[in-house]
């Protein structure tokens, strides 16, 4: 019967595991760039159990077999299928099709700048003429943050990311891309940090599209449908949790002493 509340408590654990990926998912569904994530269940090791000091088994330990507690946690995992596009017409917003990110240089609040990794293309100049993202982050090219002539009456970029002001070669836009995207982690909404060994390689299938956002690769519907199927499994497990709680009651009642 303990075995059972614990196995059910376990159950309801994992599921608000669950249910805080989804609900993330939910919020970041208007995010431009943002990649959903997934979780993973995993069952808890098996333990031996033994029959230990029983007097039918002559007072010896006897192996009664495995044994499992219930489910963890297993890992979270990040989905980069690509999203779908947005028509903005805005200059200075650019979507990377096939694989490939965009390189920023984060600063943190200590001053430390950082290179990461982003696929949200909805960039604009800052009062210098530097190209940044929404948050202010420099946006690089081939010899480090890019510079566009404030003076300048158009701007163009081609599939290959080159940027073009009033036809006047200016930079390229930095796209790499890794060998395997499980040595990238995530930063915030829609930024990543490549940890000790990513492979880092030219981004060659990457085209750029200009006046395009590439938006969340988030399905609404069907992360609504998984949200009804984990609160249908929490509460599945409230009620074993209920019902192995009054049967224990019962037992206490039927035992006691009159």
């Amino acid at each position: 019967m303990v075995r059972g509340l614990y196995t059910a408590y376990t159950g309801m654990i994992n599921q608000q595991a669950r249910l805080d990926v989804v609900s993330n998912n939910l919020a970041n569904a208007t995010t431009a760039g943002f990649k959903k994530e997934g979780s993973t269940s995993q069952s808890f090791d098996s333990v031996l159990a033994i029959k230990i000091r029983d007097g039918s088994e002559g007072y010896v330990d006897r192996s009664i077999g495995p044994m499992n507690l219930g489910v963890k946690i297993g890992e979270t995992y990040t989905d980069f299928s690509q999203g779908s596009f947005k028509s903005t017409g805005a200059t200075y917003d650019v979507a990377i099709s096939n694989k490939g990110f965009f390189a920023i240089s984060y600063t943190n609040r200590a001053g430390e700048e950082q290179t990461m990794y982003t696929r949200d293309g909805s960039f604009t100049l800052n009062k210098d003429g530097c190209l940044v993202t929404k948050d202010g982050d420099f946006v690089l090219g081939q010899g480090g943050p890019i510079m566009i002539p404030t003076n300048t009456a158009s701007v163009a970029i081609d599939e290959l990311g080159q940027i073009w002001a009033d036809n006047v070669y200016v930079d390229k836009l930095s796209l790499v891309d890794f060998e395997d995207y499980n040595y990238l982690e995530k930063y915030g909404e829609n930024l990543y940090i490549a940890v000790d060994g990513a492979q880092m390689k030219d981004a060659t299938d990457a085209t750029v599209s200009q006046g395009y956002l590439e938006m969340s690769n988030v399905n609404v519907v069907s992360e609504m449908v998984e949200m009804i199927n984990i609160s249908r499994a929490y509460e599945s497990n409230q009620k074993l949790i209920t019902s192995i709680d009054e049967t224990l009651g019962k037992a206490v009642t039927i035992g006691q002493v009159k």
